[in-house]
């Protein structure tokens, strides 16, 4: 299960990016994109995304 981002919700804030600890989301034209095969499945970026566009799949 890697995180997936609803690019309709997200902001671009990068707060995904910054607590990202496998370094796995990247700004892509303005929104956040995870690499699945870097993903860990921590979950940390879906508790600290304040527009919530962030979910486990």
């Amino acid at each position: 299960m890697a995180a997936v981002v609803d690019i309709e919700k997200c902001t671009g804030c990068e707060t995904c990016v910054d607590v990202c600890p496998a370094s796995a989301i990247t700004m892509e034209d303005g929104k956040a994109k995870v690499d699945v095969d870097l993903c860990v499945d921590c979950e940390t970026c879906v508790d600290e995304c304040p527009s919530e566009a962030i979910s486990m799949e």
